[in-house]
């Protein structure tokens, strides 16, 4: 418990921190929607070169527990996903959770207040499609931790609306939606975990700091969107170079493209911790483990996703 609260009270001081650097990024606008008689608050990033006689893409990110828009949005000192906006017009959209938690399924503060968070997802994709000139067809969505449980319900549920999505130190709750989970479409997954991940093991558990229900194991998530997507079970392996002194390796493992040409990628950080690879390294490593600096998630998921269209 000790370790939670310190873990929580870090999470928060790193997005007070952000707040000023964040409040002067060009696009950035916070706004509101009532879902269920709840005010619901979202930022959206429009890039600079933004223009309406052209559609853009659109990334999705959910931040993890304890979290708020603003950390996913600043997740890196630089080429972060503000850089990719700007490289490639896509706007992006954060937005913020119940008590800085979502509703994924397992027993979290959002779940226990029995918020909607997949209708309040569907809500805000009406909206933003209303207001902004979208690209239907290129919507993708990321998130770490609580955060990326919520995207695996959310690409479960209605991962019809996406292109392709990415999961960072998360996978599936057991019950919902792991258990559920019986799509009848296929959808590109990339799901990146840490093998020394202390918040969310690689192997899966009974429980979580800050969630209540078990959850299921790095590969088991994998098998599982290998099965949905009826890929090749055998993958090609590859090693990334290893070009950082950071005490982590990186192996890829691809599941070739099955029904509908949707592939499945599994990226381990060997030694990785409950981090962003790339990102920063928030916390002591005692308490979240390492970051690893062999790959930039940010710009390995755009490049993922910008295969994709729906």
């Amino acid at each position: 418990m000790k370790h939670y609260l310190l873990f929580l009270l870090g999470v928060s001081l790193l997005c007070n921190t952000l707040v000023k650097a964040q409040d002067e990024d060009f696009g950035k606008s916070e706004s509101q929607l009532v879902v269920d008689n709840i005010s619901r608050s979202f930022i959206v990033y429009v890039p600079k070169s933004y223009n309406t006689s052209k559609k853009s893409p659109i990334i999705f990110l959910f931040h993890g527990g304890g979290g708020r828009a603003r950390s996913i949005l600043n997740i890196s000192d630089e080429n972060d996903f503000k850089t990719i906006s700007e490289q490639h017009n896509v706007i992006l959209v954060a937005p913020n959770g119940i008590d800085k938690s979502w509703n994924d399924g397992r027993a979290t503060k959002a779940n226990k207040q029995h918020i909607d968070d997949v209708k309040f997802f569907n809500q805000l994709l009406r909206y933003i499609i209303s207001n902004y000139s979208v690209d239907t067809t290129r919507i993708y969505a990321t998130g770490i931790s609580n955060g990326g449980f919520m995207v695996s319900r959310l690409a479960c549920e209605v991962g019809n609306k996406f292109a392709a999505v990415a999961v960072v130190s998360a996978t599936m709750g057991k019950e919902v939606p792991y258990s559920t989970c019986t799509p009848n479409f296929t959808l590109p997954v990339m799901y990146i975990h840490g093998t020394t991940d202390p918040i969310i093991p690689f192997l899966g558990a009974e429980r979580s700091l800050g969630a209540e229900g078990a959850f299921i194991s790095h590969q088991q998530v994998i098998d599982k969107w290998v099965f949905i997507n009826k890929c090749n079970p055998t993958p090609v392996v590859t090693q990334l170079p290893d070009i950082a002194n950071d005490e982590t390796t990186i192996t890829k493992r691809e599941y070739m493209a099955g029904k509908e040409g949707a592939t499945v990628i599994s990226y381990t950080i060997n030694n990785g911790g409950h981090t962003w690879p790339g990102g920063k390294q928030y916390l002591p490593k005692r308490w979240i483990g390492n970051v690893s600096y062999d790959m930039n998630a940010c710009q390995v998921m755009w490049d993922f996703f910008n295969q994709y269209k729906r």
